[in-house]
């Protein structure tokens, strides 16, 4: 029997979904404004549907945005969007609204860099190939880290997280998930300091990174049965911080894990309505 097939290619390891990226904001008004209006995702309609925090549709993964001081995530994120020619006339109306943040937004032929009002960088690509089959998806996170940071970063998804990393060029790349990935880039500019954003992951094997980061006390929080923290990546060997992003990790049994996300239409208005089309696949159609 010939085997056609990479089966590597579809190793996933031990973090199995990148679920969502918390930042605080300080107006929850101008927050709906870019995430909903402008980018056109979609608030989640049954979770935080109060005045002090909102969630925030991505396909299967989301943004959380509890009120506080702003938060800025050390890096870029990146999302897939269906269609970026109506992203464009959305960002351009929000122009106004957002006159006086930091909002902006410039455009290039493969993508579209957004700029929150906050000062979150989002670079926002088409769906193709590199994405696989998501037509609406958050596939990375960029993280800049100091020089001779990655290959230590490296070791520590390797060895701790159990997940599948490559390294190379002064950047660091950590699978997330079918499809996600965790990149640290050296950049010779200094982070700037930590702020208490966070990021959440799923993982298979859920004792067995709680051990490894226990022996190394670098758990930060006992959440519950199903969830823990940690904030410092550090080398496995030296035990040096290498870089601080807040990690809240869950269990595939959360109550929480694979729960079925809404995503508008965003190019549906009460003047141009067709019935039918409100929702949006996160999956690009089945192609053989």
């Amino acid at each position: 029997m010939n085997q056609n097939h990479d089966r590597a290619a579809e190793d996933v390891g031990n973090i199995v979904g990148l679920e969502h990226v918390n930042v605080r904001v300080p107006d929850q008004r101008l927050a709906t404004l870019f995430y909903i209006s402008g980018l056109g995702l979609t608030r989640d309609p049954y979770l935080m549907t109060g005045v002090t925090n909102m969630w925030v549709n991505v396909g299967r993964s989301q943004f959380h945005l509890p009120t506080g001081e702003a938060q800025v995530l050390r890096g870029r994120i990146g999302l897939v969007l269906p269609d970026l020619d109506t992203l464009e006339r959305r960002l351009a109306a929000a122009r106004a609204p957002l006159d006086g943040t930091r909002f902006d937004f410039a455009l290039s032929e493969s993508h579209v860099d957004v700029t929150c009002p906050w000062g979150n960088r989002i670079r926002c690509h088409a769906s193709d190939a590199r994405f696989g089959t998501v037509a609406l998806a958050m596939p990375y996170l960029e993280f800049d880290v100091p020089e001779g940071a990655a290959e230590g970063i490296a070791r520590f998804y390797k060895e701790v997280l159990d997940a599948p990393v490559t390294a190379n060029g002064g950047e660091a790349r950590v699978a997330a998930g079918a499809g996600q990935t965790l990149v640290f880039r050296e950049t010779g500019a200094a982070p700037a300091p930590y702020d208490g954003h966070h990021i959440q992951i799923y993982v298979a094997d859920f004792s067995g990174p709680h051990a490894r980061l226990g022996e190394r006390g670098l758990i930060t929080e006992e959440s519950n049965r199903y969830q823990y923290r940690f904030k410092d990546i550090v080398d496995p060997a030296s035990g040096a911080v290498l870089f601080t992003v807040e990690h809240e990790v869950r269990s595939m049994t959360h109550p929480l894990y694979a729960r079925p996300l809404v995503n508008r239409n965003p190019d549906q208005t009460n003047e141009a309505f067709a019935a039918g089309h409100e929702d949006r696949p996160w999956a690009l159609p089945f192609s053989h």
